[in-house]
């Protein structure tokens, strides 16, 4: 039987690097097929409240029911609470006349998988992380189709199963730098320069944390930055309320003369530019030689993607998630990585003059990396859930 208008239900939810491939995925089922009803589950706290209906789909919401991880209360409810949400899954599934769901991975992932098993839906996951994350690895054992941002992510999905490496579904301002850089990648440069005021035909280096920012990245490129200066001009995202020393610690190494803001606020001369966060970091990387910034699966993927050059600095909590997250694009060529306790001042004036300096190893560097990335993710991931929706 053919299923003229295919009823899809996206899952997942918390941070950006859920939510963002989810929507990627949802942009692309509706390019590739305009009849399909989209809509997505979430919880009410996270990031796809908001970003999930700016987007234009609806979004059904559930409480988050985070497996126990110790001896507690929390754990002592955890069978109740499950219980009630996957109920409410169940109820959300058939008034919405599902046909088949895609995860995506965090709390709201886990009891939709649970609900379309026993459904008998058919499932389909994509895992953005180096290392799988609990939701997704209970989904696996009942998908039908998995889809990868990286190889070995310690799923383990039962015997009529696919899974492959798709790469990451890029959010929309990253699919499009893609293809601007696939066709004239100096007239993109020239023209995010020109955006954010910068010297198109200067070395330009760009720092970001992301918007909390990372303290010790922040640090050790603001202490270096006489040293890097007669290299480079610097586009410096420092996170929110950070913004402050950063300007102080680049007075104490270069003089107030090299301080500027983006856009409007930059100054002729000006070299070093700080913002704590910039909307259209598109037009950053548009315009940027290497990156130095953490090593989260969305950037790692994003920047191979566009081929950039990268120090990725790993976030050193955990069990060590985001090193796994750049290690195959640091072995392919395309990045240099080192651990947060090495990155210092000294470290930065050790190793990234004598880059900058070099620009054929940078080239090649920033060919691996794009032979590395993958672009078509979202396109992949929405023709395998159109497939089994019809």
């Amino acid at each position: 039987m053919t299923i003229e208008t295919p009823h899809i239900v996206l899952a997942g939810g918390g941070t950006a690097g859920h939510v963002n491939p989810l929507l990627a995925v949802a942009d692309a089922l509706r390019r590739l097929d305009d009849n399909s009803l989209v809509s997505v589950i979430g919880t009410s706290v996270g990031l796809e409240r908001t970003l999930v209906p700016q987007a234009g789909y609806e979004l059904d919401t559930i409480a988050k029911v985070p497996f126990p991880r110790r001896p507690n209360m929390a754990a002592v409810r955890f069978p109740l609470d499950w219980h009630r949400e996957t109920r409410k899954v169940r109820s959300i599934l058939k008034r919405r006349d599902a046909q088949v769901i895609a995860g995506f991975g965090g709390y709201a992932s886990a009891p939709v998988y649970a609900a379309a098993h026993r459904m008998g839906l058919p499932i389909v996951i994509h895992e953005q992380n180096a290392r799988a994350g609990m939701a997704n690895k209970l989904g696996s054992r009942w998908a039908a189709y998995i889809g990868t941002a990286y190889e070995h992510t310690g799923l383990r999905p039962g015997g009529q199963t696919t899974i492959e490496r798709v790469g990451l579904p890029l959010r929309p301002a990253m699919a499009q730098l893609c293809a601007r850089l696939e066709s004239d990648r100096r007239q993109v440069r020239i023209d995010s320069a020109a955006e954010l005021g910068v010297d198109p035909d200067r070395p330009l280096i760009v720092v970001t944390g992301g918007s909390l920012g990372a303290a010790s990245l922040n640090r050790a490129v603001a202490e270096a930055a006489s040293r890097l200066l007669p290299h480079a001009q610097i586009i410096h995202l420092t996170g929110q309320g950070k913004s402050d020393e950063v300007r102080a610690l680049v007075s104490q190494s270069a003089g107030d003369r090299v301080l500027s803001g983006l856009r409007a606020e930059s100054k002729p001369g000006a070299d070093y530019h700080v913002a704590e966060y910039l909307e259209r970091i598109d037009l950053a990387f548009g315009c940027a030689d290497l990156v130095i910034c953490r090593s989260g699966a969305g950037s790692v993927s994003e920047l191979a993607a566009i081929g950039m050059p990268a120090v990725y600095v790993p976030l050193p909590i955990g069990n060590g998630e985001q090193r796994f997250n750049a290690q195959p694009v640091v072995a392919a060529g395309g990045g240099l990585m080192t651990s947060d306790r090495d990155f210092t001042a000294s470290w930065v004036e050790g190793h990234v003059p004598q880059l900058l300096t070099d620009a054929q190893s940078l080239e090649r560097m920033g060919e691996a990396a794009w032979r590395y990335g993958i672009r078509d993710a979202a396109q992949v991931m929405a023709q395998h859930i159109l497939d089994l929706a019809r």
